[in-house]
């Protein structure tokens, strides 16, 4: 029972004790994730519009912002460990806004899998151009990656142990032949060579671009060991790939003068350019599939009582998106998939407001860790979630000042705390949880 509960990866059940992982490892796939060949274009986005010492401290101030939330978010998934659609059932959604959860969180990662498969072989083509048309790189880059998650956290960490590694050599070698022809000094004095942007709009592009990340890290962090586990992967991790990689596309967008850093890097050193772009992708649409299938497989479970097996869930889901990115379609949702976007900073807020202040379901969450099952019920619905997330996410949304994710994840703090202590927070009608063979594990260590 055990055995078929890790080969699904804990889906709809807690992470035992003998399935944790050392942090280490886990900080690997965290910088590999936050490390994306993305952070090249957003540190090209920073240095294009700014000063270096003024996107040093944008990176610094976002990090930051990001950091905290993860941690916090994070040290929920491991000590309960549970995923994050999975553990909004009992951590203020219940039972239909946890499936609505899931359902957002696989619509948009798989959206976003899609997408970054469509531009990693839009990169490939024109690195190799007349070797495959495109929407055959896009296809089998997402049927590969596809192969990868369906083998689980195991196979993702395998990935990440060669990936990263492998990145970060040939990041460096690009870096310095491209930089090599500048003055080292000049590049840190220099003036932005774009458009100018203030460190707050700066601070706002680095924790936006990682922000749905940031919400959904319990489905990482419910392999750790401890709380201060998490918390040291977390700011390796993130540390490491905001400034490393980060930094280094702020010094390329002054030395190439341009911000459109990615296509010199890749276009400049040939063969080096083409491994780049596809282990700088590899490592963050893993991470999309996987937690687009945690979402998904919780959906259908809560919606239609109906327990999917995570593996065959990934192979259907990987299999969608790169035909639907091979055909070109997934570009016309991009849009859309912002919009979604700001829904998740308030289940953040609300998942945290509930666990740690307001606490209405925290003491079945307790009594059946202890057991290393899950509780025997959980609310069908909570009315006032759910006004306070649409709430939340509108603002996030309409209202563009200061930082909108950040915005939108406070307020939903504010608001269910608020509603909490005038007792507002209610279930209304009970479901029976589904035990999954994981159930009669061992308990989870906290």
């Amino acid at each position: 029972m055990a055995r078929m509960a890790h080969a699904d990866d804990f889906a709809l059940s807690r992470v035992t004790p003998d399935a944790q992982k050392h942090w280490f490892g886990i900080a690997v796939q965290r910088f590999g994730q936050v490390s994306a060949l993305s952070q090249f274009l957003l540190g090209a986005t920073l240095g294009y519009a700014m000063t270096f010492s003024d996107a040093f401290l944008a990176l610094l101030l976002g990090s930051i912002i990001l950091e905290v939330i993860m941690c916090i978010v994070g040290i929920i998934g491991q000590k309960e460990g549970l995923n994050t659609a999975l553990l909004a059932r009992w951590t203020g959604f219940g039972d239909i806004g946890a499936s609505l959860v899931g359902l957002a969180i696989g619509i948009s990662l798989i959206g976003w899998f899609g997408i970054q498969s469509a531009i990693s072989a839009e990169s490939l083509d024109s690195l190799l151009p007349g070797l495959m048309p495109t929407w055959a790189w896009s296809l089998l880059f997402g049927l590969a990656v596809t192969a990868i998650v369906a083998v689980g956290f195991v196979g993702m960490q395998w990935l990440a142990n060669i990936t990263v590694p492998l990145f970060l050599v040939l990041v460096g070698w690009s870096i310095i032949s491209e930089l090599s022809n500048h003055s080292f000094g000049d590049l840190l004095t220099s003036p932005a060579p774009g458009p100018t942007m203030s460190v707050w709009q700066g601070t706002a592009i680095v924790a936006g671009g990682l922000i749905v990340g940031a919400i959904i890290t319990a489905d990482m962090t419910r392999f750790n060991r401890s709380k201060a586990d998490v918390v040291k992967q977390t700011v390796l991790g993130v540390t490491l790939g905001e400034f490393v990689i980060g930094l280094s596309g702020v010094l390329l967008a002054h030395a190439a003068q341009s911000g459109n850093i990615v296509a010199i890097v890749t276009s400049s050193v040939g063969l080096v350019g083409l491994i780049i772009v596809i282990t700088g992708t590899l490592k963050i649409n893993d991470w999309n599939l996987y937690s687009s299938t945690l979402g998904l497989v919780n959906f259908i479970s809560t919606a239609f009582g109906k327990n999917l097996h995570r593996v065959t869930t990934t192979i259907v889901l990987g299999v969608v998106g790169s035909v639907l990115a091979a055909a070109g379609i997934l570009s016309q949702f991009t849009e859309f998939l912002i919009i979604l976007g700001v829904a998740f900073p308030p289940i953040a807020g609300i998942m945290v407001a509930e666990y740690f202040l307001v606490r209405r379901w925290r003491g079945e969450l307790d009594a059946s860790r202890a057991e290393g099952r899950l509780p025997q019920t959980s609310p069908r619905i909570v009315p006032v979630t759910l006004v306070i997330w649409v709430i939340s996410a509108l603002v996030g949304y309409f209202f563009t000042w200061g930082i909108p994710a950040i915005s939108s994840l406070v307020l939903s703090i504010v608001l269910y705390t608020v509603a909490g202590k005038l007792g507002w927070v209610r279930g209304i009608g009970q479901a029976t949880t589904a035990q999954s063979p994981a159930a009669s594990a061992a308990p989870v260590a906290s």
